[in-house]
């Protein structure tokens, strides 16, 4: 099982997942069904059918976590320097600020906020790695 890079679980919560699965391997052994497993662990129904495939493929070590899916594309360093930015707000920007509602009878205006690529950019830090 892979994890996101900066997305999805800590590592603490990547060693939680991975004894749950691991709990999940021993009641595939005992038998029981997806349903069962599915209820006692609190997981949905289709998490405990891709374990079990993978289970039957590769016995339990397939259940265990093998690390990042990817190797880092932002340093520490950087990583830092995009969260003081983000910190910062759109108007460090020179985005505009919405103040409150539109007067009545005019149209709200809609306000493009800077994507994490933009302000990546503007912090003259690499953002090859965001684009769609």
């Amino acid at each position: 099982m892979r994890y996101g890079q900066r997305g999805g679980y800590t590592p603490a919560e990547q060693e939680r997942r991975e004894r749950v699965r691991l709990q999940a391997a021993e009641w595939f052994e005992a038998g029981e069904s997806t349903k069962t497993v599915a209820a006692r662990l609190r997981v949905h129904e289709r998490s405990v059918t891709r374990w079990r495939k993978a289970w039957l493929k590769g016995g339990t070590q397939a259940l265990r976590a093998k690390g990042p899916a990817s190797k880092e594309k932002l340093s520490a360093r950087q990583w830092q320097r995009l969260e003081a930015e983000l910190r910062r707000g759109p108007l460090a920007w020179g985005w505009r600020q919405r103040a409150g509602r539109p007067p009545p009878g005019t149209a709200a205006k809609k306000i493009a906020l800077p994507t994490a690529a933009g302000v990546l950019r503007m912090a003259h830090l690499p953002c090859h790695q965001f684009t769609n």
